[in-house]
């Protein structure tokens, strides 16, 4: 079965920074609802359409293409005091943006009497090369296409 809307695929991929690093390198699973259901970047989708089990797929993806561009608004200061006093670079703090929605913050500097914590995506401003290898195609389930996400392993689960 070929990828078409309302296609549940699970791939198998790999993604490099444009130096050639491995940021994703062991054959990562994703599986996702196929037809502009937000489960995967759109150039990715498109690059998938039409093919089938056992095809693979290369491409580049630009900023604009995945997490976007670095945004100077989602980095800021705040002092050492108000934060935990373990804190380390490279952990991640749960904080609010500025319409007070939550938003993870990456800790990038840390100062004696500030540190600075970044917002935006840790791929953000990065050009990718993404590979893929489609592992397996089926039809979405009624359910699974009203609800606009995959059901069952690798996908999204409901808890009640």
């Amino acid at each position: 079965m070929k990828i078409s809307k309302n296609s549940v695929v699970e791939v198998t991929y790999e993604l490099y920074d444009d130096q050639g690093n491995a940021i994703v390198h062991d054959g990562e699973p994703l599986t996702y609802l196929h037809g502009g259901y937000g489960g995967t970047f759109p150039k990715v989708e498109a690059a998938l359409e039409g093919k089938d089990v056992g095809e693979q797929i290369e491409l580049t993806l630009a900023p604009d293409d995945h997490f976007g561009e670095i945004q100077d608004e989602y980095i800021r200061q705040e002092p050492r005091d108000v934060l935990p006093p373990e804190i380390q670079v490279g952990m991640v703090l749960e904080g609010e943006d500025a319409e007070g929605n939550i938003q993870l913050f990456h800790i990038s500097d840390i100062s004696d009497t500030h540190a600075t914590l970044n917002g935006n995506h840790p791929l953000a401003g990065l050009t990718l090369r993404f590979k893929a290898k489609v592992q397996s195609v089926r039809e979405a389930t009624a359910e699974e296409i009203a609800h606009g996400h995959v059901h069952g392993p690798h996908g999204h689960h409901h808890h009640h």
